[in-house]
């Protein structure tokens, strides 16, 4: 009788020594299923100092006891009498009462519920391997290696993570990891309620999530994309088979990729999203930039002031910017600023376009007057994206990153190259050159007269003037019809501005008002060389000696700017007379 006891009471507590459990058994409070290789354990269990009772999987092995799935989260048992049961038709159950999201009808003949080495708790006939439930398909808080994250679209099915409540309460908390499929690409979205806490940025193709490189990076994991009429998900593995690796998305609002390091016997963070207050959903507002290297981190993109500046000065961004100056869609005189190294704003109401080139994207934004902007698909320039909303979440990121292209006025986009300019200038140290006044410039060619023009060229017309002084100037003016630019401009004033020498034309100054800009170089009185050179009556006076030293004069010049470390001969020898 004794023997009968004891035999009775190994069978009630402890593993029972299987992975397998089925219709004519149950599974008591007490008792484990295991899985095959020992990795996972399925059983009764209380988190952290509750005195529910939940039926959930855990690591087996680990000193530290690592729930990742839970089945009765929304009812949790009051004592320790539960029992996990399944039945004839392969229904789970606990109590007699079905906790678990299964089909209504499951008319199997044979069945048989299995826990796997993955993790994967299965329902399946006893003689097919294909499952007809899974508990991968109904994740918790946290996402396993070979799991999908994602919709299996078929069905209508959404596996995401939603958090725990507290660290004592596995009931759903407020924080759901989805796939969110609304955009011209899918996008892992964290959401508080109803409102976004993080979004990793759209998935146009295999290459990963647009604003999250650091999943497609990370060493010895292995990712996997899919996007097709069935299924869109994402799913992860590792190098190491041995390797115990998990997604979670926890109470606090972080979603954390975790690796067990079995010397020290605690879970290494690998990533920790969102990773600042920058990687938040819009923590600047719309056409607010987010950048951690300045302080305070929020600012409007240029072209763009607070829509409150009241709650901008108490650092409240989240109402955002909104335009100084009015688009005009409708002369079509509109332009876009550059904003490089940046992450793309939410895509939830913007357009992809994958067989565009990146300037026909341009054009097709300037066409829509709802088109805020627009950037390229993907790091290789093809196919692109089209705002046509407020831009949310622009920031700028110290790895990867795009362009992204801003729509804004032609009047902001000039005064933003202006004082671009102007910083350019006056930010090289080694450049001590004067901006003349307008009102100067103007007083020294009498509003530039016609009668002041000495020439022309590609970069404009040269004026002939006169400071108050009596300092004779000539003035570069650059033309609005000039093949050159703001780019040619900025590089004549820094670089000639450098060069100093007598067989080299002097730059005195220059000058920017609005869209205007000119260079100041000294006035060469007798013109210029070819008027001698090439000029038959003034030839003439030109003898050899003379053009020797006009050639000796120019490669000094010319040697000076490429390398002036080399000589040139003085005098040539055996030249007279040739």
């Amino acid at each position: 009788m004794l023997i009968v006891v004891s035999l009775l009471a190994l069978i009630c507590t402890g593993s029972i020594s299987t992975d397998i459990l089925s219709p004519n058994q149950s599974l008591h409070d007490g008792q484990t299923l295991v899985s095959a290789g020992g990795t996972f354990a399925l059983g009764f269990f209380s988190p952290g100092g509750s005195k529910n009772r939940y039926v959930g999987i855990w690591y087996n092995k680990l000193q530290v006891q690592t729930v990742v799935w839970v089945a009765n989260r929304r009812s949790p048992l009051s004592d320790t009498n539960g029992t996990l049961e399944l039945s004839g038709n392969g229904t789970l159950t606990i109590n007699s009462m079905s906790f678990l999201p299964m089909p209504s009808l499951m008319n199997l003949t044979n069945p048989l519920a299995q826990l796997l080495d993955d993790g994967n708790l299965v329902v399946r006939e006893s003689n097919s391997s294909e499952f007809v439930w899974q508990s991968f398909d109904y994740p918790t808080d946290t996402l396993l290696q070979g799991m999908k994250l994602g919709w299996d679209l078929r069905i209508g099915l959404n596996r995401n993570l939603t958090s725990w409540r507290t660290k004592d309460d596995p009931s759903p908390g407020s924080y759901i990891l989805s796939m969110d499929l609304q955009g011209p690409g899918p996008q892992l979205t964290l959401w508080f309620g109803s409102a976004k806490k993080w979004v990793s940025g759209p998935l146009f193709d295999v290459s990963g999530f647009t604003n999250t490189p650091e999943l497609s990076t990370l060493n010895g994991f292995t990712n996997w994309y899919n996007i097709s009429r069935d299924e869109v998900y994402y799913m992860f593995g590792t190098g190491n088979p041995k390797s115990l690796s998990r997604w979670t998305a926890n109470q606090f609002g972080k979603v954390e990729r975790l690796l067990w390091n079995e010397s020290i016997s605690m879970w290494n963070l690998v990533l920790n999203l969102p990773k600042s207050q920058c990687d938040e959903y819009s923590p600047c507002g719309p056409y607010g930039l987010c950048d951690l290297n300045s302080s305070p981190v929020c600012s409007c993109l240029q072209g763009f002031r607070p829509k409150s500046q009241q709650e901008w000065d108490q650092r409240d961004a989240s109402s955002g910017c909104v335009r100084v100056t009015a688009l005009d869609c409708k002369n079509r005189i509109d332009g876009f600023m550059n904003v490089t190294h940046a992450s793309l704003p939410d895509t939830a109401l913007a357009t992809f376009h994958d067989t565009i080139s990146l300037d026909q994207c341009r054009q097709k934004c300037l066409t829509n007057c709802s088109c805020t902007g627009y950037a390229s698909a993907d790091i290789y320039g093809s196919g692109c994206v089209i705002w046509v909303s407020e831009l949310v979440g622009v920031g700028t990121v110290s790895y990867g990153g795009r362009d992204v292209y801003v729509r804004l006025a032609s009047a902001d986009l000039a005064f933003i190259a202006h004082h671009q300019l102007e910083k350019d200038i006056r930010g090289d140290d080694e450049l001590e050159l004067p901006q003349l006044q307008w009102s100067t410039v103007m007083a020294a060619t009498r509003n530039f007269a016609a009668e002041n023009i000495l020439g022309k060229g590609g970069f404009g017309p040269v004026y002939k003037g006169k400071l108050e002084g009596g300092k004779e100037i000539a003035v570069k003016r650059l033309s609005r019809n000039s093949t050159q630019g703001v780019d040619e401009f900025k590089n004549e004033v820094i670089l000639i501005a450098k060069l100093q020498h007598r067989n080299l034309v002097r730059l005195l100054g220059y000058c920017i008002q609005g869209e205007e800009r000119m260079l100041i170089y000294e006035y060469m009185p007798n013109g210029s060389l070819d008027a001698f050179l090439f000029d038959k009556e003034k030839g003439v006076h030109l003898d050899w000696q003379a053009r020797w030293r006009i050639i000796v004069g120019i490669a000094r010049g010319l040697i000076y700017v490429s390398s002036p470390r080399l000589k040139i001969q003085d005098h040539p020898q055996g030249s007279q007379g040739q």
